[in-house]
């Protein structure tokens, strides 16, 4: 056990472990308002569609996050722009707008000359953060999580019943607009860890399992969070010791918390289910 807890001894390792927890705590938060507003492929289409806004500010001389977020906030709209003035169904919108700026990024990428990695885009880099890389995550980081906890209420509300928004007076279009903002902003703070690619497990599954063992939000909210620091924390361990990527084993652990809670949550668990269902026939 002492070598496999060895890399606390480093401090890269350190600074990954911090940078990886607020992360994955922050991309948790932000999975329970999608996966209840079914949104999970909002956070694929932005995650994607950040690469042509990263090439085009390194090409203008931009800060490379700026671009990124400003592209995200794009897609965004762009697909809904496109829902409201058109036949195109959402899912198919977001499919065509990102799959098609995620191309731009490529092209864009392939004719620039530079010394941005791609890998490091697509996949991240978190063992090779900097100070000041570490600081600005940590601060961004901070700042989503600061927002969306401050407003959880009225972006669940807007998530569960818009129209009952409405009646209250509750500002539901600029609720929507901000929670994709925070979106965005979220896979910005996110590419440093796990990367394009990766960042759209990290929005999804820890919603997901956090909504197989409880019904109450709040409740939601905390176990996504435990459960995406604990992945981040092992799935960077593991990575060490196995010389493999490292937003890699960061998600795969995050899948395998998932196929267990599929599997045991004593309510929405299959064997919990099943359990139920026995004890329900034997009474």
């Amino acid at each position: 056990m002492s070598e496999f807890f060895e890399p606390f001894r480093y401090g890269f390792m350190q600074d990954a472990m911090l940078v990886g927890a607020l992360v994955g705590a922050m991309c948790a938060v932000l999975s329970c308002f999608l996966v209840l507003k079914g949104w999970s492929l909002m956070g694929d289409a932005v995650s994607h569609a950040v690469l042509p806004g990263i090439v085009i500010a390194y090409i203008v001389g931009l800060p490379l996050p700026f671009g990124a977020f400003i592209a995200g906030l794009f897609c965004a709209t762009g697909t809904g722009f496109l829902k409201r003035n058109s036949r195109i169904k959402e899912d198919t919108a977001m499919g065509v707008v990102f799959t098609g700026l995620f191309a731009f990024g490529i092209v864009l990428f392939s004719r620039t000359t530079s010394d941005l990695h791609l890998d490091h885009i697509l996949i991240g880099n978190i063992l090779g953060i900097e100070k000041a890389q570490a600081w600005r995550t940590i601060g961004l980081g901070v700042a989503v999580l600061f927002v969306t906890l401050l407003l959880r209420k009225d972006l669940l509300l807007i998530c569960f019943d818009p129209g009952q928004a409405r009646v209250l007076a509750i500002p539901d279009r600029f609720l929507n607009y901000l929670l994709l903002a925070l979106l965005a902003l979220a896979i910005v703070v996110a590419l440093q860890a796990v990367g394009i690619i990766l960042v759209v497990a990290m929005l999804v599954t820890p919603g997901c399992v956090a909504h197989l063992w409880t019904d109450r939000f709040d409740r939601m909210l905390l176990i996504a969070a435990v459960s995406a620091v604990f992945a981040t924390i092992i799935g960077i361990l593991v990575s060490f010791h196995i010389d493999a990527s490292t937003g890699g084993c960061i998600v795969l652990v995050q899948a395998a918390l998932f196929f267990l809670s599929l599997l045991f949550a004593p309510k929405y668990g299959i064997v919990g289910r099943k359990r139920s269902v026995a004890k329900l026939e034997s009474a």
